[in-house]
């Protein structure tokens, strides 16, 4: 796809970029080896962990989790009420969609307990390595993978075709948890409602947004503070992955769109 190269343009020194059709990369561009940090967009790793061990049987989506009427299925959409770093709840559990990093560690952890392993060697035994992923989490459960590009679109295309997980997991997993719950899109604004998945974004009618006008609402992903994201829109089939050494700004959230249009006009064939 040359309307890749778009990146070139981008103020980070190094991008790397991929495109994923039905479980298979189709187009690339800039290097495929190099390690960056994935930032929240480990939370898609580690919410497919938790379906891993849910389906195992080792722990129970609606089990309790986190503060008092919680559930790992509240962590997992953040509507704990936890905060977006460790503390105290700010709301009662399923009240608001409050994103926070601390739901992730504290789900990271329940799911550490139940396994009687240490959450990096879960998240590696259950997801990294069956899907041929080399990076490694580095600390934090929802911001701590990294990994290169070739990394990230195995895990599009898993997202894409799941092999992991049964396809009707996957499909609760991004389909709106707790609907009609309003919250802030991190740095991005309010939304209303702010709907989310198992650990998975959920586009919907969500303006602004950090995809594309020609994205479907049914397209699903997240994005990460240090220049990644990566996003799978079932209508057109198409997953569009996206590593870079630049901290997330405004400058994200004018080429990640213009990107995403572009990606999806060419592929539709539209001049």
């Amino acid at each position: 796809m040359d309307v890749l190269r778009q990146v070139e343009d981008w103020p980070a020194s190094t991008v790397a970029v991929g495109v994923v059709r039905a479980g298979e990369t189709v187009a690339e561009q800039g290097p495929r080896d190099r390690v960056f940090r994935w930032a929240s967009v480990t939370k898609l790793a580690t919410a497919l962990a938790t379906l891993v061990a849910a389906e195992e049987g080792i722990i129970d989506l609606d089990e309790p989790a986190g503060p008092p009427g919680s559930t790992v299925r509240h962590l997992l959409a953040h509507a704990s009420g936890l905060p977006f770093d460790p503390g105290p709840p700010i709301a009662k559990p399923g009240q608001r969609r409050i994103y926070s990093n601390a739901g992730f560690e504290v789900l990271g952890e329940k799911v550490a307990e139940a396994a009687e392993m240490p959450f990096p060697e879960y998240l590696a035994a259950a997801v990294l390595r069956p899907l041929g992923i080399a990076g490694e989490l580095r600390g934090s459960a929802g911001a701590g993978l990294e990994g290169t590009l070739d990394d990230l679109l195995r895990l599009a295309a898993e997202l894409q075709r799941p092999r992991l997980v049964a396809a009707e997991t996957l499909a609760e997993s991004t389909s709106v948890q707790f609907p009609g719950l309003v919250g802030v899109l991190p740095d991005i604004g309010r939304m209303d409602p702010n709907d989310w998945g198992l650990g998975f974004e959920l586009r919907d009618a969500k303006s602004p947004h950090w995809t594309g006008s020609r994205n479907s609402p049914r397209t699903f992903g997240h994005f990460g503070g240090s220049g990644s994201f990566l996003w799978v829109d079932p209508e057109p089939g198409l997953a569009l992955a996206s590593l870079a050494d630049l901290d997330f700004g405004p400058w994200a959230l004018e080429a990640w769109p213009r990107l995403s249009d572009a990606v999806l006009a060419e592929d539709a064939g539209v001049p």
